[in-house]
């Protein structure tokens, strides 16, 4: 049996849910990820693209094609996040990744980037009808994993944010694709996005005294 075959393979059933193992597994190493994440551990990034790798296996069984591409997306932004956190914490004086709030400026180019990428994913897939059974929750999706993960690697709290929305949509299209695991790790998710939101914004508060306190020492 070759590794791909025992991934797709069945796991568990419960209340007639079929759970495989990629999908179990996938997601378990998605969740310790998003652990690493919010406390700021540099593992995060290996991790994320061990649970991406895993994943594309899951979601080619349930032929969600943009499953599959997001995850590609998973791994090479994975890559782009591990350097930039490397080099993040290089420039920093005590080692430590920094995390602050967007500026309106990101917020919106953001914003702008999320409703672009998802008309035209989710226009491609309805225009591609092999790519997706469910074009428009499958781009959302797609582009809100990539906002949410760009947000990570620059240290913003927005991060948490984006994760709560794709969540709202994850949840029911995970269950309906079949892929009942994927859907209570989404559940587990909301709970950790919630304490690692409040985590960042409260050390973005912190990080943010002692600036002001040097800009008030530099008007006096």
């Amino acid at each position: 049996m070759s590794a791909l075959t025992w991934l797709n393979g069945e796991a568990f059933t419960v209340a007639g849910q079929h759970v495989i193992w990629s999908d179990m597994v996938g997601n378990t190493v998605g969740l310790i990820a998003l652990a690493l994440g919010w406390r700021r551990n540099m593992w995060t990034w290996p991790i994320q693209l061990l649970s991406g790798v895993i994943l594309v296996a899951a979601y080619a069984s349930a032929h969600l094609s943009g499953g599959v591409g997001k995850q590609l997306l998973v791994i090479g932004v994975a890559v782009w996040g591990w350097r930039q956190w490397v080099r993040g914490r290089r420039d920093a004086q005590d080692g430590s990744i920094a995390v602050r709030f967007g500026t309106w400026r990101e917020r919106g180019l953001l914003l702008a980037g999320t409703a672009v990428g998802t008309l035209a994913v989710g226009g491609l897939f309805t225009a591609v009808p092999q790519l997706s059974w469910n074009p428009w929750p499958d781009a959302y999706i797609f582009v809100g994993t990539l906002t949410a993960m760009v947000c990570q690697a620059r240290g913003l709290v927005e991060f948490w944010f984006a994760w709560l929305l794709v969540d709202v949509v994850g949840v029911p299209l995970a269950f309906s694709s079949g892929l009942a695991f994927s859907g209570l790790v989404y559940v587990v998710y909301f709970a950790l996005v919630v304490w690692g939101m409040r985590d960042w914004w409260l050390r973005s508060r912190r990080a943010s005294v002692p600036t002001a306190a040097v800009a008030e020492g530099v008007a006096a």
